[in-house]
């Protein structure tokens, strides 16, 4: 039996529909009912039959704080596939960063090596690998720097795989995947790359030169899957396809929703204002932050992935970025 924990969300629900058009026996745990129906129209992307499909997901209601149901989703399960995590970049969410992403994981952790699971598959972020200089390479082996100024999401997911890292000294079998910006459908809100794809459809005239890894949604699962399936153990994986530079993703998006391209460069001097200006909104009408400075910080700043290690472990080849954009800007109209 296998355990998916974020199973409501864009990793966990593509997950969810590799595993069981597989045949396998899976449970997924989630928080509200409201959730679930989201995994239902992902499913439908990809087969006509996906009610039947749907129908053997076996679902528990839980969080990740809440010891009691997860114990009882640990019940008979072997593998665990932990995908769940709270994504925000305010830093308003700090504490409920570390309550969710921390020590979530840690219960995780936990109840893993309580219940003798086989093998434990942790979805971390590249927010967690350092950044190398002059361009080169980041590999597996960049190592993080805890003294730089880093964005409280980044810190809470490093801090999750400290609590994963423990967990293999004290005999969990593990394997941690890295991926980057992720590309695929059924989510639009929430900060990923579906609320990007809708601001760029909504109207974006400014682009940044800044560059990151980008990677299709099933080039995350399938490498997972088979990383659990292999006698790799208590190693970490970066999951790209490509690096783009932020204007030429947003150019390729924008070409294929039939929309304006980014005509104008954001520039540094721009960003800080706005990040600035965005500050001060939040505080004196007490809203949400939009803009962080970390958040300009990574949109300007030029980091080149490797992703050679899952390759040579795997021999995995990944879908160019331009075909999984194509695809989900296809399903973002479809549903428009």
């Amino acid at each position: 039996m296998i355990l998916v924990t974020g199973g409501t969300g864009l990793v966990g629900s593509h997950l969810l529909y590799n595993l069981i058009e597989r045949g396998e026996k899976v449970k997924a745990i989630y928080r509200t009912k409201e959730k679930i129906k989201a995994v239902k129209r992902v499913f439908s992307y990809y087969s006509s039959n996906y009610e039947t499909l749907f129908s053997k997901i076996e679902w528990i209601e839980a969080t990740l704080n809440d010891i009691p149901s997860l114990e009882v989703a640990f019940k008979n399960v072997t593998l665990v596939y932990h995908c769940a995590a709270f994504i925000s970049f305010d830093t308003k969410d700090y504490q409920a960063l570390r309550r969710i992403n921390i020590e979530g994981t840690a219960n995780i952790v936990n109840l893993g090596v309580s219940n003798n699971i086989k093998k434990l598959c942790y979805v971390s972020s590249i927010a967690t690998i350092g950044k190398e200089v002059n361009n080169q390479l980041i590999t597996e082996e960049t190592h993080w720097n805890p003294e730089e100024d880093q964005g409280v999401y980044s810190i809470t997911k490093y801090g999750a795989e400290m609590e994963v890292w423990r967990g293999t000294q004290e005999g969990l079998d593990t394997v941690v995947v890295n991926p980057g910006v992720i590309i695929g459908p059924g989510f639009w809100r929430g900060g990923g790359s579906g609320s990007l794809i809708k601001m760029v459809y909504k109207g974006m005239s400014r682009y940044t030169k800044g560059v990151v890894g980008y990677v299709d949604v099933n080039d995350v699962v399938k490498p997972m899957i088979l990383l659990m399936e292999k006698d790799i153990f208590n190693e970490r994986f970066i999951l790209i396809s490509e690096n783009l530079s932020y204007q030429d993703f947003f150019t390729k998006t924008a070409v294929h929703l039939n929309v304006q391209t980014p005509k104008k460069l954001a520039s540094k001097t721009l960003l800080s204002l706005a990040w600035r200006l965005d500050w001060m909104r939040s505080f004196l009408l007490n809203k949400r932050r939009r803009l962080m400075k970390q958040t300009t910080k990574t949109i300007t700043t030029k980091a080149y992935y490797s992703n050679k290690k899952i390759k040579d472990a795997t021999d995995y080849k990944f879908k160019p970025i331009d075909e999984s954009l194509a695809e989900t800007c296809q399903f973002f109209l479809k549903e428009l």
